[in-house]
């Protein structure tokens, strides 16, 4: 989550004059953004919604705030994608399994998804049309201006963010080394539950399940999902169903004691601030 922060803080602090947004902070609310995508039932995008208005406290800067959150959202599904393919091709290296081939086929498939979405948020002038569109069905700028801010500084902000293609490789090899970070700790639960695994597994199994998850965004938690990927390609792996069932229970409860923690420590923060005002 640290790693990911400093993917985030490279994004933002070009709009962060003041250096008020360090990684500390922003390691915090990346935090509380895992936590509640991962435990409250808001539809996958509730965590980014939340880390816009807690990242306004210091950077008063909406279209920037918002301009670096889908970014960086863009940035994760792409490294979604190298992750998921790295870990494909080492399931094919290690078993030679058809339905890890078939599996890279697929994700090949998919491919022009996140090409797409980097063309839209790039020419498209994504946020503006919808503002237009909106405006269309509810007859009242002003009263869509107050909801969604300025909507072509936005797409502004986007562009900028794009020409900043140093920035944007630093970000993502940071959430890409975030995820690869994450394998640690299949491999170290599944030593500890007796089923010890060499690095490169953990890293394939990590990436299998990554994808389960983030592909299944609409079903909350990823409840049964989870699961059920890790049981289908640790069968692949040589790892059996009932410790590939207690790795998911294992990441669960780490999800559990440190995403509850977030919440309340989010909680504390804004009744703080509204006892302040």
């Amino acid at each position: 989550i640290a790693l990911d922060a400093e993917g985030w803080r490279v994004l933002l602090r070009h709009r962060d004059l003041r250096g008020t947004a360090g990684l500390p902070f922003l390691w915090w609310i990346a935090s509380v953004r895992e936590a509640v995508g991962r435990l409250l039932p808001v539809g996958g995008v509730g965590g980014e919604v939340v880390g816009i208005r807690l990242t306004l406290w210091r950077v008063p800067d909406g279209a920037a705030v918002t301009a670096s959150v889908v970014i960086e959202t863009l940035l994760t599904i792409v490294n979604v994608y190298l992750f998921v393919a790295a870990g494909l091709c080492l399931v094919i290296a290690l078993d030679g399994g058809d339905l890890a081939g078939s599996l890279l086929g697929g994700l090949a498939a998919t491919l022009p998804v996140p090409i797409f979405l980097y063309w839209l948020l790039r020419h498209g002038a994504v946020f503006s049309r919808i503002e237009k569109a909106v405006v269309g069905m509810l007859g009242d700028e002003s009263r869509v201006a107050a909801l969604f801010g300025d909507a072509h500084r936005l797409d502004d902000e986007l562009r900028a963010l794009f020409a900043r293609q140093r920035d944007l490789l630093v970000s993502l090899l940071w959430q890409l080394a975030g995820m690869v970070a994450g394998s640690f700790e299949v491999w170290l639960a599944l030593r500890l539950l007796g089923q010890p695994i060499s690095p490169l597994t953990a890293v394939a199994l990590e990436a299998l399940g990554l994808s389960i998850r983030h592909f299944a965004f609409f079903v909350p938690a990823g409840l049964g999902v989870q699961e059920m990927g890790f049981v289908l390609f640790g069968k692949l792996l040589g790892v059996p169903a009932d410790a590939a069932i207690a790795l998911s229970l294992a990441k669960r409860v780490r999800e559990l004691g440190y995403g509850i923690p977030a919440l309340l420590s989010w909680q504390w923060a804004e009744t703080r601030r509204a006892l302040r005002r």
